[in-house]
């Protein structure tokens, strides 16, 4: 080993026992954990250590990569912007990025979207969406102090469904490994299957039942992403919003891994009829750049707040509400969506997924150990038919270091697998990623 390359691993081990010593990983067990792999730069769909091996970023850095990494074009644009304003208080101010961003968004989405509200990720999309629904009905039941009435202000959310770890956003998710510590703290839910054929009908029992209590309905529309990449058909959730629409329901559509292309369509919602209400967005939103929130909403549920009784207002806000930086990152990443041709990327990307479901398939017949082979748009998943169906199947592990050691980043989420690379992945790299979880698979 040369002098260089000793000084090189001697820097690498110095800044792993920091980590160590320091910092607390996400989603890690702490007891005899690995160490994490030491990222020193990206570009495109590649991630690269500190001793210089390339990675493949198959799941877009926890699905938030749209256009690859350190994309020169964002990077301008954050550049210029924080010689000119990096932050700003968002009440009583405004500037120039949030207006912009938001004029795009309204644009850009479904018809019925009207105001956007800002807030810092995923999360707090989702808390600010629950927050607008439930006071939505308050404002409608009081005057000035006194009750008339009206008492709206149960949730009905999937079962299986996960909507961050917030408070709130865990409550209208599943009882699951993600809340067991918090289940006694957690608001009371009407948790519901997500819609098949023979169950429409007891949704429709429920909320004849409960329909005049209930203020809001939460769902990933298509695809339950951190559930297990559960799939569900479009047309039968079509069918549920028509149902919960009819009963004055509010739906909040969380599109915050869904949308910006993920599943075929810019945002998930445009595969339904019926639109949402409020509908959630982070993730993509800044092409993986910085951290930004969007809860949108229609005028409907805007207008129960124009009041001159200020006990009607919208006490919700964070300090970095509508952050210049991440807005003008957003206004970057939707330039691109533009000028790169996303959306033929994202008819390529969801036809090389088929071809590949059905190799898988063909596998499967011959007793390959794999089951529940499915895709939706640039999102491909199955199980690894080992262990149970969980989250804490160690099988994640095992299967994200052999993938390493052949150059691919792969996490499964316990033994479902899934593929979500950004838009710019190449062929080659997409075949290296394919072709590496096969022979993973066979081993």
């Amino acid at each position: 080993m040369s002098h260089v390359s000793r000084l090189r691993t001697f820097a690498l081990m110095n800044w792993i026992e920091k980590d160590r010593k320091y910092i607390w990983h996400p989603f890690t067990p702490q007891k005899e954990r690995l160490d994490p792999i030491f990222i020193e730069r990206g570009k495109g769909s590649l991630l690269y250590d500190s001793e210089g091996h390339a990675y493949i970023d198959a799941v877009s850095s926890w699905w938030v990569t749209l256009h690859g990494h350190a994309h020169p074009y964002i990077a301008e644009k954050l550049y210029q912007q924080a010689l000119e304003l990096e932050q700003v208080i968002f009440a009583g101010f405004t500037h120039k990025p949030a207006i912009e961003l938001a004029e795009r968004l309204v644009t850009l989405l479904p018809q019925n979207f009207t105001r956007i509200f800002y807030s810092d990720n995923g999360s707090t999309s989702t808390e600010v969406s629950l927050k607008m629904a439930i006071q939505y009905w308050w404002n409608q039941a009081y005057e000035n102090g006194v009750h008339k009435g009206i008492k709206r202000n149960k949730i009905i959310a999937f079962k299986n469904s996960y909507h961050g770890d917030t408070f709130g956003a865990m409550s209208v998710s599943d009882r699951g490994v993600f809340t067991m510590a918090f289940h006694d703290l957690l608001f009371e839910v009407l948790f519901i299957d997500t819609p098949e054929k023979d169950n429409i009908k007891q949704t429709k029992a429920l909320l004849e039942e409960y329909g005049h209590e209930v203020a809001a309905f939460i769902y990933e529309p298509l695809v339950q992403g951190a559930g297990g990449m559960k799939m569900y058909d479009a047309a039968l959730l079509d069918e549920l919003l028509g149902i919960m629409q009819e009963t004055g329901i509010i739906c909040i559509a969380d599109e915050v891994m869904t949308g910006f292309g993920r599943t075929g369509k810019l945002f998930a919602s445009e595969h339904m009829q019926h639109k949402p209400d409020i509908i959630c967005l982070s993730k993509g939103l800044t092409g993986g750049t910085m951290a930004l929130g969007v809860t949108a909403c229609s005028d409907k549920i805007y207008n129960a707040y124009v009041n001159d009784d200020k006990l009607k207002t919208f006490f919700h806000g964070h300090s970095f509400t509508a952050n210049p930086l991440a807005c003008t990152a957003a206004i970057a990443s939707l330039d691109l969506v533009k000028q790169n041709n996303v959306i033929e990327k994202i008819e390529w990307l969801t036809a090389q997924h088929q071809l590949f479901a059905a190799k898988l398939a063909a596998r499967e017949a011959k007793g390959f150990s794999v089951k529940n082979i499915r895709t939706q748009g640039t999102i491909i998943a199955f199980e690894i038919d080992k262990g149970k169906d969980e989250y804490l199947n160690n099988i994640s592990q095992e299967i994200t270091q052999k993938c390493m050691a052949k150059g691919v980043y792969i996490r499964p989420l316990g033994n479902a697998v899934y593929l979500m690379p950004p838009y710019c992945i190449t062929q080659e790299e997409l075949n290296t990623i394919y072709e590496t979880l096969l022979s993973v698979l066979n081993d």
